[in-house]
Parts: C-alpha cells; structure tokens; sequence
C-alpha cells in the first residue's frame, strides 16, 4: 500500500502500472523506473502508442466539454481515472460547468493519493479506490452516493480502461441499471481490427501488460464493443476512431490508432 504522502512501497514501485505508463506516455512526470521500463517496450513494439495516447487524452477533452456543454450534463463518474495530468475530467468539466460533481475512481492507492493532492479541493470532486470489476461497490460508496444524484442523470466513462477487464460487458451493464433516463456512457477501447501490422504488434504489447498491475483482458472486435452500448442511443458520430470524434480540425485516415471511442445517451422512459 502506498504511504499516506503518496509514495509507492518498494514492491509496488518495481510493478508497472498503467496509469503511470499512460502518464509517461504523455510527457508526464508522475512515473517510476519500472513504468518507464514497460512503456518504452511498448514504444519499441508499437511507436505509435504515445500518438495513440494523445488522441485519446484529446477525446476525453471533447467529450467531456460535450457533455457537460451541449449535453448539459453535471455529474460525473470516471472509472479508470489515473493520475490527473493537464486536460483531466474534473478540470474540462468544471470549466464548462462550475456546478459540476465529479467522481474519480482508480483501483490504485499511489494514483488515488496524487489525484487527492493535484484536484480541485472544491468540495465538487471525489476521489474514490475502487476496482471496476466491482461496479456494486463504487455504486454503493458513500462518497459516490453523497455527491452523485442517480435519479437525476449523470455520465459514466470509460476512458482506455475496459479492454483491462475480462467481463466489461458485465461492468458496463451494472452502471446503466443505476443510470437515469438522459444519462451519458463514454468510453474508449483498444479494437484487435484496428492495431496496425495485424496480430503481432498486439500480441506483444499484450504480453508487456501482462507483467503490470492490471494483466487482465484483452482487445475485444469492434462488434463487441459495440455491444456495449446496448441499451443507449450512440451520439453522432457513433463508434469510430477516437482521433475522428468530432474533431477540431479534419483528421487523416493514415495511421489509424488502436482505439475506437463513443457516447452513448440511456433513452427517456416511453
């Protein structure tokens, strides 16, 4: 477990974590030698994961600003959140709506600790650890009950974390039952059809994954993750790459990332 100051054990600092490698990725600074390690194995199988990665970064800006925009949306829940580098859910949404509540669930102790040192002290957002695989515990969790309002509608992401769970379908189910009518679902997924140069790069970066802290899933077809949205109305443009969901400027169709991105909206009762 991680000291009350945020400071890994020795274990814990040798095991890479992915929201740490993800930070790396970004240019961050809030990484360890053994996330760097793993992460520059993953470069060297698949250069484009840090571009990857910054096109997810900049779709998590866009829907986040859509939805707490023109959704209207003032409440929060991202699952996954890992340590809040520059453009991070609480600071996109508080920007476009002041009043906003955010959850921040993350399964890990280190990044649970920095996200309570760098977010906004406001009294708006919470850090909650929890793991996703146990979506009955994050429901029920005082501090998601007390600021988040689910008969009122709210949205959930998902952002590059489902493909670490074996059941996802089954995590995102638990969330829509307690989600009202009008409530959002995001998230973005690693997509086996999408990985360039076929199986092998992604065999690789799988196994490297397989020595972090979350070894668990896999990519899952475009077909299954579009079964994740039963039950919720995909939001124009619907499930595409994350780089052309409503992009600020046209994007090209070289170098296609590895993830597919979408919002989906829980009909109004009939």
């Amino acid at each position: 477990m991680a000291a009350a100051s945020g400071t890994p054990s020795a274990s814990a600092a040798g095991t890479p974590n992915t929201a740490r490698m993800y930070d790396y990725y970004l240019g961050g600074k809030d990484n360890y030698a053994a996330d760097r390690e793993a992460a520059e194995q993953v470069l060297a199988n698949a250069p484009e994961i840090r571009r990857v990665a910054m096109e997810n970064r900049a779709f998590l800006g866009r829907v986040v600003g859509f939805l707490a925009g023109e959704a209207g949306i003032q409440q929060f829940i991202d699952i996954g959140t890992g340590l809040p580098t520059r453009g991070n859910v609480p600071e996109i949404a508080l920007a476009a709506a002041p009043g906003a509540q955010v959850v921040c669930v993350d399964h890990d102790p280190v990044v649970c600790a920095h996200a309570r040192a760098l977010l906004p002290g406001t009294g708006n957002v919470e850090v909650v650890e929890a793991a996703m695989e146990d979506p009955g515990a994050i429901l029920g969790n005082p501090a998601v009950t007390g600021l988040i309002d689910f008969s009122r509608p709210a949205a959930v992401l998902f952002f590059s974390v489902l493909h670490f769970a074996d059941d996802a379908s089954r995590i995102v189910r638990a969330f829509r039952e307690a989600m009202a009518p009008g409530s959002y679902l995001a998230l973005s997924h690693g997509v086996a059809e999408q990985v360039p140069g076929g199986s092998g790069p992604a065999s690789q970066v799988r196994q490297i994954y397989g020595r972090s802290d979350s070894p668990r899933g896999a990519f899952r077809t475009r077909a299954e993750v579009l079964a994740l949205f039963d039950g919720f109305e995909l939001v124009t443009p619907g499930l595409v790459p994350v780089a052309d969901w409503r992009p600020s400027r046209a994007t090209s169709a070289a170098g296609r990332t590895w993830l597919l991105g979408g919002v989906g909206r829980k009909p109004d009762r009939p």
